[in-house]
């Protein structure tokens, strides 16, 4: 015998029982977040009804008996992965965020798949995607139809101030005080969030490419320069020995003379799409967008057009736009290169690879500059960032379910990543003393964010920038200069605990390298006070 069951709806009651769902399975951190902020039970299904009137005033609106099923479809599959993200590591999918993912690459989405993130996706995503697609919309006439959404909406225009009514003590602090809590709704602030992302990327205005700079020039002084800027990721400032951490995380630095850390850096943003792009750009943080910088030459690009050897190396994400323009770029993510890769990623000691070739086979009698973009601290599989030999603390997490791992397992993970990251930069500055002979050598290491271990909950990093905790914008800064670099290391030593932003770097490189051009601006150039000016 066979059965048939066969669901009958109309476009509205699909829609009120639609946001039901995403109130009641979708928001778990939301009013996770709100209880603790308030602490009232009766307060939270205020909350919900809000949201309820909230997503379903959008449906109401936005669909049609076309466009219904797979509008909700998407959004149940979306929200269940958002949920999980939420509710895993903290996570909030602002604009930036989705911007971080969208350019983001396929090994750093592997690292980021587990089982329970797919049972997120069934239960919360295919389940209910599976019931709308069996339900059979019921036919009503256009005024029929119109009338069924006019009653839901008049009754969610006389929800709202009933709820106000009811708790009216409540509702100030929570649209004044807790304004971050809406960033947990599910879907709504990621629809927001995705808005607003393709306004500004798609429907703005274009801008017209602009060129910066074109007075500057390469002043000579003597011996070319060979500046290596080292593009660190996550690397929390606070994890570093060299400022005062409790463990050896920096054994290699610290056996090498005048090895300088700044321990009071600040990023411009908690991902790598804001941070990476805006330290090398002409904006501050303060008036930095992504589509400024994109349309406006990097200081990469200067330094590359007044004639100085530029090489840019990437085993992380991408340069985000800064090194589109410039000859010399250079991606190991899928190398193949033994003993430095496996068949998933390369270690970042690969961008040492034939790196001396490279230099003596370019023109040494001009200045140098390379970026070496590594993977640094990147989460939550911090245990693939290293290899075995530098496991010094244990156990680790071997998870990327870093809260289904203890406090120890995930810090001692982080920190052999520090310990990995800090041999690196010993064979950094290797290199660059075996090329003293030919060159006046620097290494130059910034880290483009922090990372947050499990505080408050909260792992990984990307927060916006106003709520991120400040381990999510503290990351580690290092500096090493030869014995005949024109800068003053006693005078470095003195002002390394200043406070300095990522706003500093532009300005920084160009003082570096010594360039001279209007756009440079000594107040922003770290090393200005320091820099030895009567060299011949």
């Amino acid at each position: 015998m066979k059965f048939n069951f066969e669901i009958k709806l109309t476009q509205t009651k699909l829609i009120i029982i639609s946001s039901l769902f995403f109130v009641l399975f979708d928001n778990f951190v939301f009013f996770k977040k709100s209880y603790e902020a308030f602490g009232n039970l009766f307060f939270m299904f205020a909350l919900g009804g809000l949201l309820f009137v909230v997503i379903s005033t959008l449906l109401i609106i936005v669909s049609n008996r076309f466009i219904i099923k797979p509008l909700l479809i998407i959004l149940f599959l979306v929200s269940s992965v958002a949920a999980y993200y939420m509710q895993v590591y903290g996570t909030i999918i602002s604009d930036n965020m989705i911007q971080n993912v969208i350019e983001t690459d396929s090994k750093e989405v592997y690292d980021l798949l587990s089982v329970k993130l797919f049972v997120f996706l069934f239960f919360l995503g295919v389940v209910p995607s599976i019931f709308v697609y069996k339900v059979k919309i019921v036919k009503n006439g256009i005024k029929k139809e119109l009338i069924s959404r006019l009653k839901l909406l008049v009754f969610n225009i006389m929800l709202v101030p009933i709820l106000y009514l009811l708790f009216s003590k409540y509702w100030v602090s929570f649209f004044r005080t807790h304004k971050t809590l809406r960033m947990y709704t599910n879907p709504t602030y990621y629809i927001y969030s995705l808005a607003k992302f393709v306004k500004e990327k798609y429907f703005t205005k274009p801008m017209k490419f602009k060129h910066i700079a074109l007075d500057a020039k390469l002043k000579k002084r003597g011996k070319p320069k060979l500046v290596v800027f080292v593009l660190g990721e996550a690397a929390r400032y606070d994890h570093f020995s060299l400022n005062g951490y409790n463990r050896d995380t920096n054994k290699y630095l610290e056996k090498i003379k005048d090895v300088i850390s700044f321990s009071n850096v600040h990023s411009c943003g908690t991902e790598t799409a804001v941070s990476v792009p805006c330290m090398f750009s002409l904006y501050n943080r303060s008036n930095y967008s992504d589509k400024k910088a994109k349309n406006t030459d990097s200081v990469i690009d200067i330094l590359e057009r007044v004639g100085v050897n530029v090489l840019w190396r990437d085993n992380d994400s991408g340069s985000k736009g800064v090194a589109s323009r410039i000859k010399n770029y250079e991606d190991y993510n899928h190398a193949h290169i033994k003993p430095y890769c496996n068949d998933f990623e390369c270690r970042d000691d690969v961008l040492l690879y034939n790196l001396q070739k490279w230099v003596d086979e370019v023109n040494n009698s001009k200045p140098i500059f390379i970026v070496l973009h590594t993977k640094g601290s990147h989460g939550p599989d911090y245990y693939k960032r290293y290899p075995k030999k530098y496991e010094e603390y244990k156990p680790v997490c071997k998870s990327n379910q870093l809260q289904e791992c203890t406090k120890e397992e995930v810090i001692n993970g982080y920190d052999n990543t520090i310990v990995y990251t800090d041999y690196f930069l010993s064979e950094v500055i290797k290199f660059l003393k075996n090329n003293e002979k030919n060159y006046k050598v620097a290494m130059y290491y910034m880290a483009d964010h922090g990372e947050s271990l499990g505080e408050n909950g909260i792992y990984l990093h990307g927060l916006p920038f106003f709520i991120a905790p400040d381990v999510q914008k503290h990351p580690a800064s290092v500096a090493w200069f030869g014995k005949n670099f024109d800068v003053n290391i006693s005078c470095v030593k003195k002002i390394a605990n200043n406070a300095y932003t990522q706003d500093n770097l532009f300005s920084t490189l160009l003082g570096l390298m010594d360039i001279k051009t209007k756009v440079y601006d000594p107040k922003m150039d770290i090393f200005y006070k320091c820099r030895i000016k009567n060299e011949k």
